[in-house]
Protein backbone atom coordinates (compact mmCIF):
# COMPACT_ATOMS: atom_id res chain seq x y z
CA UNK A 1 0.00 0.00 0.00
CA UNK A 2 0.75 3.39 -0.36
CA UNK A 3 1.60 6.15 2.14
CA UNK A 4 -2.30 6.98 1.81
CA UNK A 5 -3.80 6.13 4.76
CA UNK A 6 -6.90 3.53 4.36
CA UNK A 7 -9.83 4.81 4.81
CA UNK A 8 -13.03 3.02 6.60
CA UNK A 9 -16.78 4.50 5.46
CA UNK A 10 -19.46 3.09 8.21
CA UNK A 11 -22.69 3.99 8.55
CA UNK A 12 -24.77 4.31 5.36
CA UNK A 13 -22.89 4.17 1.83
CA UNK A 14 -25.82 5.78 -0.95
CA UNK A 15 -24.01 4.10 -4.08
CA UNK A 16 -27.30 4.51 -6.19
CA UNK A 17 -30.54 5.77 -5.15
CA UNK A 18 -31.76 1.89 -4.35
CA UNK A 19 -28.16 0.68 -3.66
CA UNK A 20 -27.75 0.95 0.03
CA UNK A 21 -24.52 -0.44 1.58
CA UNK A 22 -23.04 -0.28 5.26
CA UNK A 23 -19.73 0.59 4.34
CA UNK A 24 -16.67 0.90 1.64
CA UNK A 25 -13.25 1.57 2.08
CA UNK A 26 -10.59 3.60 0.29
CA UNK A 27 -7.47 2.22 -0.47
CA UNK A 28 -4.62 4.18 -2.51
CA UNK A 29 -6.90 6.84 -2.78
CA UNK A 30 -9.46 4.56 -4.86
CA UNK A 31 -12.69 2.60 -3.76
CA UNK A 32 -13.25 -0.98 -2.47
CA UNK A 33 -16.30 -2.63 -1.10
CA UNK A 34 -14.47 -5.12 0.57
CA UNK A 35 -12.34 -4.96 3.45
CA UNK A 36 -8.39 -4.53 2.65
CA UNK A 37 -5.78 -7.44 3.64
CA UNK A 38 -2.89 -6.04 6.32
CA UNK A 39 -4.28 -2.43 6.89
CA UNK A 40 -2.72 -0.84 9.67
CA UNK A 41 -3.06 2.88 9.00
CA UNK A 42 -7.07 3.09 9.11
CA UNK A 43 -9.06 6.13 9.34
CA UNK A 44 -13.20 6.09 10.09
CA UNK A 45 -15.32 7.93 8.62
CA UNK A 46 -19.42 7.63 9.97
CA UNK A 47 -22.28 8.44 8.21
CA UNK A 48 -24.32 8.84 4.96
CA UNK A 49 -21.93 8.98 2.15
CA UNK A 50 -22.99 9.98 -1.55
CA UNK A 51 -21.08 10.35 -4.61
CA UNK A 52 -18.82 14.00 -4.57
CA UNK A 53 -21.91 16.00 -5.60
CA UNK A 54 -21.73 17.42 -9.50
CA UNK A 55 -22.47 21.13 -10.42
CA UNK A 56 -22.59 20.52 -14.05
CA UNK A 57 -22.99 24.69 -14.82
CA UNK A 58 -20.01 25.69 -12.99
CA UNK A 59 -17.46 28.64 -14.13
CA UNK A 60 -13.88 28.06 -12.88
CA UNK A 61 -11.63 30.74 -13.98
CA UNK A 62 -14.42 33.15 -14.85
CA UNK A 63 -15.07 36.51 -13.05
CA UNK A 64 -17.66 39.28 -13.24
CA UNK A 65 -15.28 40.68 -15.81
CA UNK A 66 -13.92 38.32 -17.47
CA UNK A 67 -10.93 35.37 -16.82
CA UNK A 68 -9.60 35.92 -13.33
CA UNK A 69 -6.18 34.61 -12.08
CA UNK A 70 -4.94 31.32 -11.25
CA UNK A 71 -4.98 32.86 -6.77
CA UNK A 72 -8.73 33.17 -7.82
CA UNK A 73 -9.42 30.43 -9.53
CA UNK A 74 -8.36 27.66 -7.39
CA UNK A 75 -10.11 29.93 -4.00
CA UNK A 76 -13.51 29.35 -6.81
CA UNK A 77 -12.64 25.42 -7.00
CA UNK A 78 -12.07 24.80 -3.19
CA UNK A 79 -15.43 26.78 -2.73
CA UNK A 80 -16.89 24.75 -4.21
CA UNK A 81 -15.22 21.78 -2.85
CA UNK A 82 -16.06 22.71 0.36
CA UNK A 83 -19.68 22.42 -0.86
CA UNK A 84 -19.30 18.96 -1.77
CA UNK A 85 -18.85 19.65 -5.34
CA UNK A 86 -16.21 17.64 -6.32
CA UNK A 87 -17.70 16.85 -10.08
CA UNK A 88 -17.78 20.36 -12.17
CA UNK A 89 -18.90 20.40 -15.78
CA UNK A 90 -17.51 24.03 -17.01
CA UNK A 91 -19.68 25.50 -18.86
CA UNK A 92 -17.47 27.89 -20.74
CA UNK A 93 -14.42 30.02 -19.29
CA UNK A 94 -11.61 31.85 -21.17
CA UNK A 95 -9.13 31.09 -18.85
CA UNK A 96 -6.60 28.04 -19.32
CA UNK A 97 -7.77 26.13 -15.95
CA UNK A 98 -5.54 22.51 -16.57
CA UNK A 99 -3.44 22.95 -13.86
CA UNK A 100 -6.46 21.85 -11.98
CA UNK A 101 -5.76 18.80 -13.12
CA UNK A 102 -2.43 18.28 -11.43
CA UNK A 103 -4.02 18.81 -7.98
CA UNK A 104 -5.43 15.96 -6.24
CA UNK A 105 -7.15 18.39 -3.69
CA UNK A 106 -9.28 20.21 -6.34
CA UNK A 107 -12.85 18.84 -8.09
CA UNK A 108 -12.63 17.35 -10.97
CA UNK A 109 -13.42 19.33 -14.12
CA UNK A 110 -15.01 18.86 -17.24
CA UNK A 111 -14.42 21.65 -19.74
CA UNK A 112 -16.22 23.09 -22.22
CA UNK A 113 -13.55 25.57 -23.82
CA UNK A 114 -14.80 29.19 -24.28
CA UNK A 115 -18.10 30.30 -24.93
CA UNK A 116 -18.79 31.03 -28.88
CA UNK A 117 -21.16 34.31 -28.78
CA UNK A 118 -22.27 36.07 -31.97
CA UNK A 119 -20.75 39.69 -31.85
CA UNK A 120 -21.46 41.74 -29.25
CA UNK A 121 -24.24 39.62 -27.88
CA UNK A 122 -23.07 38.76 -24.62
CA UNK A 123 -20.96 39.75 -21.47
CA UNK A 124 -17.72 41.74 -22.68
CA UNK A 125 -14.85 39.58 -21.78
CA UNK A 126 -16.60 35.81 -21.56
CA UNK A 127 -16.74 34.56 -25.07
CA UNK A 128 -15.40 34.33 -28.64
CA UNK A 129 -17.38 36.56 -30.06
CA UNK A 130 -18.12 36.08 -34.01
CA UNK A 131 -20.60 35.58 -36.95
CA UNK A 132 -22.33 32.91 -37.97
CA UNK A 133 -19.54 31.90 -41.12
CA UNK A 134 -17.29 31.33 -38.60
CA UNK A 135 -19.26 29.13 -36.33
CA UNK A 136 -17.88 25.95 -37.34
CA UNK A 137 -14.63 26.77 -37.40
CA UNK A 138 -14.68 27.71 -33.59
CA UNK A 139 -16.45 24.86 -32.43
CA UNK A 140 -13.98 22.63 -33.92
CA UNK A 141 -11.15 24.54 -31.80
CA UNK A 142 -13.31 24.21 -28.70
CA UNK A 143 -14.27 20.71 -29.12
CA UNK A 144 -10.59 19.73 -29.17
CA UNK A 145 -10.09 22.00 -26.36
CA UNK A 146 -12.39 20.89 -24.10
CA UNK A 147 -13.33 17.57 -22.49
CA UNK A 148 -16.06 16.51 -24.91
CA UNK A 149 -18.73 19.88 -24.71
CA UNK A 150 -18.99 23.03 -26.47
CA UNK A 151 -20.79 25.71 -24.82
CA UNK A 152 -22.84 28.17 -27.82
CA UNK A 153 -24.68 30.86 -26.58
CA UNK A 154 -27.77 30.70 -28.05
CA UNK A 155 -29.61 33.92 -27.64
CA UNK A 156 -29.08 36.95 -25.85
CA UNK A 157 -30.26 40.47 -26.03
CA UNK A 158 -30.92 42.22 -29.05
CA UNK A 159 -30.28 45.85 -28.93
CA UNK A 160 -31.98 46.79 -32.11
CA UNK A 161 -35.28 44.46 -31.34
CA UNK A 162 -35.28 45.47 -27.72
CA UNK A 163 -35.54 41.74 -26.37
CA UNK A 164 -33.84 38.45 -26.59
CA UNK A 165 -32.78 36.98 -30.01
CA UNK A 166 -31.36 34.00 -31.15
CA UNK A 167 -27.98 33.95 -31.89
CA UNK A 168 -27.38 31.75 -34.78
CA UNK A 169 -29.26 31.10 -38.02
CA UNK A 170 -30.62 27.15 -38.23
CA UNK A 171 -27.97 26.29 -41.27
CA UNK A 172 -24.89 27.34 -39.34
CA UNK A 173 -26.18 25.52 -35.64
CA UNK A 174 -26.55 22.60 -37.70
CA UNK A 175 -23.14 22.48 -39.22
CA UNK A 176 -21.92 23.46 -36.04
CA UNK A 177 -23.55 20.48 -33.62
CA UNK A 178 -22.51 18.57 -36.52
CA UNK A 179 -18.52 18.99 -36.31
CA UNK A 180 -18.70 18.70 -32.74
CA UNK A 181 -20.28 15.46 -33.05
CA UNK A 182 -17.92 14.23 -35.82
CA UNK A 183 -15.28 15.43 -33.45
CA UNK A 184 -16.75 13.42 -30.53
CA UNK A 185 -18.06 16.54 -28.43
CA UNK A 186 -21.12 16.77 -27.29
CA UNK A 187 -23.01 20.23 -27.39
CA UNK A 188 -25.08 22.76 -24.93
CA UNK A 189 -26.12 26.42 -25.52
CA UNK A 190 -27.19 29.28 -23.53
CA UNK A 191 -31.18 29.88 -23.91
CA UNK A 192 -33.56 32.05 -22.21
CA UNK A 193 -35.87 33.01 -24.76
CA UNK A 194 -38.62 30.34 -26.27
CA UNK A 195 -37.24 31.49 -29.93
CA UNK A 196 -33.95 29.61 -30.23
CA UNK A 197 -34.93 26.39 -29.01
CA UNK A 198 -36.73 24.11 -31.45
CA UNK A 199 -34.01 25.36 -34.22
CA UNK A 200 -31.24 24.18 -31.99
CA UNK A 201 -32.89 21.24 -30.96
CA UNK A 202 -33.62 20.08 -34.40
CA UNK A 203 -30.31 21.11 -35.33
CA UNK A 204 -29.55 18.07 -32.69
CA UNK A 205 -28.22 19.68 -29.48
CA UNK A 206 -27.63 17.74 -26.67
CA UNK A 207 -28.37 19.96 -23.71
CA UNK A 208 -29.85 23.48 -23.03
CA UNK A 209 -28.80 25.57 -19.99
CA UNK A 210 -31.43 27.94 -17.98
CA UNK A 211 -34.11 26.70 -20.53
CA UNK A 212 -36.15 29.38 -19.10
CA UNK A 213 -38.04 30.09 -23.07
CA UNK A 214 -39.26 25.80 -22.84
CA UNK A 215 -43.32 26.13 -23.50
CA UNK A 216 -45.31 23.16 -23.77
CA UNK A 217 -45.31 22.66 -27.30
CA UNK A 218 -41.31 22.32 -27.03
CA UNK A 219 -41.49 20.05 -24.54
CA UNK A 220 -42.42 16.95 -26.56
CA UNK A 221 -39.64 17.91 -29.01
CA UNK A 222 -36.80 17.97 -25.97
CA UNK A 223 -38.39 14.59 -24.43
CA UNK A 224 -38.15 13.05 -28.55
CA UNK A 225 -35.24 13.76 -28.73
CA UNK A 226 -34.00 13.57 -25.29
CA UNK A 227 -32.11 16.96 -24.82
CA UNK A 228 -31.42 17.68 -21.20
CA UNK A 229 -31.69 20.61 -19.46
CA UNK A 230 -29.53 22.44 -16.54
CA UNK A 231 -32.13 24.94 -15.02
CA UNK A 232 -29.68 27.11 -12.65
CA UNK A 233 -32.40 28.34 -10.71
CA UNK A 234 -30.49 30.03 -8.03
CA UNK A 235 -29.38 32.05 -10.85
CA UNK A 236 -32.95 32.34 -12.66
CA UNK A 237 -33.96 33.77 -9.51
CA UNK A 238 -31.75 36.93 -10.44
CA UNK A 239 -34.09 37.98 -13.48
CA UNK A 240 -36.08 40.02 -11.54
CA UNK A 241 -33.23 42.38 -10.00
CA UNK A 242 -31.79 42.22 -13.93
CA UNK A 243 -35.20 43.41 -15.39
CA UNK A 244 -35.18 46.17 -12.88
CA UNK A 245 -31.96 47.16 -13.88
CA UNK A 246 -32.74 47.62 -17.89
CA UNK A 247 -35.95 48.64 -17.59
CA UNK A 248 -35.80 52.53 -18.84
CA UNK A 249 -33.80 51.16 -22.04
CA UNK A 250 -35.15 47.67 -22.61
CA UNK A 251 -38.76 47.44 -21.42
CA UNK A 252 -39.74 44.54 -23.56
CA UNK A 253 -36.27 42.78 -22.28
CA UNK A 254 -37.37 43.53 -18.99
CA UNK A 255 -40.95 42.27 -19.16
CA UNK A 256 -39.56 39.48 -20.72
CA UNK A 257 -37.26 38.07 -18.17
CA UNK A 258 -39.97 38.70 -15.44
CA UNK A 259 -42.21 36.22 -16.97
CA UNK A 260 -39.76 33.73 -17.56
CA UNK A 261 -38.62 33.90 -13.86
CA UNK A 262 -42.59 34.22 -12.92
CA UNK A 263 -43.09 31.07 -14.73
CA UNK A 264 -39.39 29.19 -13.87
CA UNK A 265 -41.24 26.45 -11.40
CA UNK A 266 -43.59 25.22 -13.62
CA UNK A 267 -41.65 25.20 -16.37
CA UNK A 268 -39.00 22.55 -14.76
CA UNK A 269 -41.89 20.67 -13.47
CA UNK A 270 -43.12 20.41 -16.77
CA UNK A 271 -39.94 19.48 -18.53
CA UNK A 272 -39.33 16.34 -15.75
CA UNK A 273 -42.82 15.53 -15.85
CA UNK A 274 -42.45 14.74 -19.67
CA UNK A 275 -39.24 12.81 -19.18
CA UNK A 276 -36.94 15.50 -20.48
CA UNK A 277 -33.26 14.65 -18.04
CA UNK A 278 -32.89 17.46 -15.70
CA UNK A 279 -29.45 18.24 -13.66
CA UNK A 280 -27.90 20.36 -11.46
CA UNK A 281 -25.86 23.67 -12.35
CA UNK A 282 -25.49 26.46 -10.66
CA UNK A 283 -23.76 29.13 -12.69
CA UNK A 284 -21.60 30.19 -10.37
CA UNK A 285 -18.70 32.09 -11.73
CA UNK A 286 -19.47 35.59 -13.05
CA UNK A 287 -21.42 36.99 -10.91
CA UNK A 288 -22.83 34.13 -8.65
CA UNK A 289 -20.67 32.69 -5.61
CA UNK A 290 -19.27 29.01 -5.93
CA UNK A 291 -20.69 26.57 -3.31
CA UNK A 292 -24.41 27.04 -4.02
CA UNK A 293 -25.20 23.33 -5.29
CA UNK A 294 -27.13 22.45 -1.50
CA UNK A 295 -29.51 25.66 -3.11
CA UNK A 296 -29.58 24.37 -5.94
CA UNK A 297 -30.85 20.94 -5.06
CA UNK A 298 -33.10 22.54 -2.81
CA UNK A 299 -34.72 24.74 -5.72
CA UNK A 300 -35.13 21.80 -7.85
CA UNK A 301 -37.00 20.60 -4.95
CA UNK A 302 -39.38 23.45 -4.73
CA UNK A 303 -40.23 23.47 -8.23
CA UNK A 304 -42.21 19.76 -7.82
CA UNK A 305 -39.21 17.42 -8.66
CA UNK A 306 -39.30 14.99 -6.01
CA UNK A 307 -36.28 14.86 -3.91
CA UNK A 308 -34.33 11.44 -4.57
CA UNK A 309 -34.74 12.89 -8.01
CA UNK A 310 -33.30 15.67 -7.34
CA UNK A 311 -30.62 14.42 -5.14
CA UNK A 312 -29.96 11.73 -8.23
CA UNK A 313 -29.69 15.18 -10.51
CA UNK A 314 -26.60 15.85 -8.90
CA UNK A 315 -24.99 12.61 -7.70
CA UNK A 316 -25.54 8.98 -9.61
CA UNK A 317 -27.77 10.10 -12.74
CA UNK A 318 -25.64 13.45 -13.15
CA UNK A 319 -22.43 11.31 -13.26
CA UNK A 320 -23.33 8.50 -15.69
CA UNK A 321 -24.94 11.06 -17.68
CA UNK A 322 -21.47 12.96 -17.77
CA UNK A 323 -19.52 9.38 -17.95
CA UNK A 324 -17.90 9.07 -14.97
CA UNK A 325 -17.95 6.55 -12.30
CA UNK A 326 -19.60 7.39 -8.69
CA UNK A 327 -18.76 4.93 -6.03
CA UNK A 328 -18.17 1.86 -7.64
CA UNK A 329 -15.53 -0.44 -7.28
CA UNK A 330 -11.96 0.96 -8.18
CA UNK A 331 -13.31 4.42 -8.91
CA UNK A 332 -11.48 7.24 -7.36
CA UNK A 333 -12.64 7.81 -4.20
CA UNK A 334 -14.38 11.33 -3.99
CA UNK A 335 -17.12 11.65 -1.81
CA UNK A 336 -18.93 13.60 0.91
CA UNK A 337 -20.66 12.48 4.03
CA UNK A 338 -23.72 13.44 5.90
CA UNK A 339 -24.97 13.48 9.66
CA UNK A 340 -28.31 12.28 8.20
CA UNK A 341 -30.64 10.60 5.18
CA UNK A 342 -30.21 13.34 2.23
CA UNK A 343 -32.92 11.34 0.69
CA UNK A 344 -35.04 12.16 3.59
CA UNK A 345 -34.27 16.23 3.32
CA UNK A 346 -32.21 17.62 0.87
CA UNK A 347 -31.25 20.47 2.59
CA UNK A 348 -28.95 17.85 4.87
CA UNK A 349 -26.50 18.54 1.60
CA UNK A 350 -25.83 22.27 2.93
CA UNK A 351 -23.72 21.01 6.00
CA UNK A 352 -21.33 17.96 4.88
CA UNK A 353 -19.79 16.44 7.84
CA UNK A 354 -16.88 15.18 5.87
CA UNK A 355 -15.58 15.99 2.27
CA UNK A 356 -12.75 13.07 0.63
CA UNK A 357 -11.19 13.79 -2.25
CA UNK A 358 -8.75 11.29 -4.27
CA UNK A 359 -9.09 9.21 -0.70
CA UNK A 360 -8.39 12.07 1.07
CA UNK A 361 -10.03 13.71 3.67
CA UNK A 362 -10.30 17.65 3.38
CA UNK A 363 -12.95 18.91 5.17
Amino acid sequence: MSDHPVLHVKGRVLAGPDDVRDELWVVDGRISHDRPGGARDVRTVTGWALPGLVDAHCHVGLGAHGPVDADEAEKQALADREAGTLLIRDAGSPSDTRWVDDRDDLPKIIRAGRHIARTRRYIRGYAHEIEPDDLVAYVAQEARRGDGWVKLVGDWIDREVGDLAPSWPRDAAEAAIAEAHRLGARVTAHCFAENSLRDLVEAGIDCIEHATGLTEDLIPLFAERGVAIVPTLVNIATFPRLADGGESKFPRWSAHMRRLHERRYDTVRSAYDAGIPVFVGTDAGGTLPHGLVAAEVAELVTAGIPPLDALAATTWTARAWLGRPGLEEGAPADLVVYDTDPRTDVRVLAGPRRVVVNGRVTA
